[in-house]
């Protein structure tokens, strides 16, 4: 169906972004490309799907695939039918039926009699029956774009479907039809994501790193296992080379004593025994020689096994080399932060909400608020933040300190760099080495700290974000994270589980992820 072999690309600037990746997907198979932003993963499936060429390396393809991207701003100038290439068909068919038998009609629609049955199947599986085929794409919602090209595969039939983040825009209601879709299908499919729901229902998964191709033949839960045991094998060669360089560094300590007291002992009996100056001379280079020759050995002993031992901590998963330190809340688990009675919310004179809302919020409270896309979660999150007050009914707010943190993590300033964004938040007068070392402790070292905040990518920006709130003296009362996990890799989405589940406050939650919901230990939700 699909073979790699030592694939090579390297960006326009010549440089190299991957080498010698080479994998095989076989009939039926419903593989997960897995790996770090930035790896190249998307990079790959432009170049399966011949819109990248590669650098070197061969590509072996028997089936022409059909390719969801991740985004569709080049196709807003574009209708339905023109972005799913089935305008000519479509209008070839319509032509035929209406008697013009011509055979450049016969020639366009090549059999596919069906094509309009296809295309209303595919749009009523989807929930897009309402949509007329000519309209233009800019006019969609991000999910919607998302499902007209899932319907795509359904009208084309291919045999080999390439999925790039297929359910980032996807609201509940989406990703079930998406997971059921994938159980069902025939065809082959490599899919990169970091929905966990979505790669648990594949039966292959490939993680691409800096090293190449690793192959787990299983879905992702398989995978993480696999690598747990390989992370902890990784965690006992770090131990026994650390244990290691103590040993070398120990040895080297004890020779060069030892050696410089028989220099010493020498050197006595020698000035005792009246050797002429010369001759002293004479003995005493041989000495430093031959202090030098041991030095030598166990500097090169102690390079190698710390040159190693770096290689080693650099394969350690970035979680295992973080430490967080969220200062605890200043309410008492259960005091009531929020409460509603009965409110609302007009927009010219139109009620958002079709019945009023009472509910609490109490310090100590996970909970999700879910709602479809219109349906009022940023007006309500404004409410809660203060931000706008309702128009019916009554609230009372306790809390202080609320930070509203959204997929972009646009409370960062992108006028600053990373070392002036942490000063923002140090408001207990943390110096200036102390706060450089709480950067270090989230993966930013000293050639990041110039980088400025609009340069960062979306699991940088999230660990500074985290870092902030360490850096700061005061926790917040509330987090409001809104769609965190959409722009960051599995790797991050790790990070910020641990980070979440450290913060002993007040946590809400905008998300369609229901595993990082299960895994931050949601227990409440506001259904709107």
């Amino acid at each position: 169906m699909l073979i790699l072999q030592n694939i090579s690309y390297q960006h326009e600037n010549k440089n190299l972004l991957f080498q010698n990746i080479s994998f095989t997907i076989n009939n039926h198979d419903k593989a997960a490309l897995v790996g770090n932003n930035g790896v190249g993963k998307s990079t790959v499936l432009k170049i399966i799907a011949g819109e990248l060429l590669p650098f070197s390396g061969q590509l072996n393809l028997n089936a022409k695939p059909y390719f969801v991207p991740q985004l569709f701003g080049q196709f807003n100038d574009l209708t339905i039918v023109e972005a799913l290439h089935i305008k000519d068909k479509i209008k070839s068919l319509k032509a035929i039926l209406e008697g013009d038998v011509s055979e450049e009609n016969l020639e366009l629609l090549n059999d596919d009699w069906t094509i309009e049955e296809r295309c209303q199947e595919a749009l009523s599986y989807w929930k897009l029956q309402n949509l007329d085929l000519n309209q233009k794409m800019e006019t969609l919602s991000g999910g919607q774009k998302t499902k007209v090209f899932l319907a795509g595969i359904m009208i084309h039939e291919p045999e080999l479907v390439l999925l790039d983040e297929p359910s980032n825009h996807l609201d509940f209601e989406g990703r079930t039809l998406l997971y059921d879709f994938i159980k069902s299908t025939s065809s082959s499919l490599l899919i990169v994501s970091h929905d966990r729901t979505l790669l648990n229902i594949l039966n292959k998964t490939l993680e691409m790193s800096k090293n190449g191709i690793s192959v787990y033949g299983g879905n992702y839960d398989f995978y993480s296992e696999q690598k747990k045991i390989e992370n902890n094998a990784l965690e006992q060669d770090v131990q026994s080379k650390e244990k290691a360089l103590r040993k070398a560094k120990e040895k080297e300590r004890e020779t060069i004593e030892r050696q410089n007291k028989l220099d010493s002992r020498g050197k006595k009996k020698q000035e005792k025994s009246g050797v002429a100056r010369i001759m002293m001379n004479t003995l005493r280079n041989k000495a430093e020689n031959s202090s030098s020759k041991i030095k030598d050995v166990h500097t090169e002993k102690i390079t190698s096994i710390s040159d190693d031992l770096r290689q080693l901590r650099s394969s350690l998963p970035a979680i295992d080399q973080m430490k967080f330190g969220f200062n605890a809340t200043v309410f008492h688990k259960g005091k009531i932060l929020f409460k509603a009675d009965e409110i609302n919310y007009s927009y010219e004179n139109q009620v958002l909400w079709k019945e009023n809302l009472s509910f609490e919020i109490l310090s100590g409270d996970r909970l999700v608020l879910k709602g479809s896309n219109g349906s009022g979660k940023t007006t309500l999150i404004k409410i809660i933040l203060g931000k706008l007050n309702p128009k019916l009914g009554n609230i009372q707010s306790l809390n202080k300190k609320a930070i509203y943190i959204d997929q972009d993590y646009s409370l960062l300033d992108n006028n600053l760099n990373v070392y002036q964004q942490a000063q923002v938040f140090n408001d207990s007068g943390l110096e200036e080495h102390e706060i450089k070392m709480r950067l270090n402790r989230f993966l930013f070292s000293q050639n990041d700290w110039d980088k400025p905040c609009d340069a960062l990518s979306g699991g940088e920006r999230m660990r500074l974000m985290l870092c902030c709130l360490t850096i700061s003296n005061e926790s917040p009362d509330i987090i409001i994270l809104d769609e965190p996990t959409n722009n960051l890799d599995i790797q991050n989405i790790e990070i910020l589980t641990a980070a979440i589940n450290e913060y002993q406050g007040t946590l809400i939650v905008v998300s369609h992820d229901q595993l990082f919901l299960e895994q931050i230990n949601i227990e409440k939700e506001i259904l709107l």
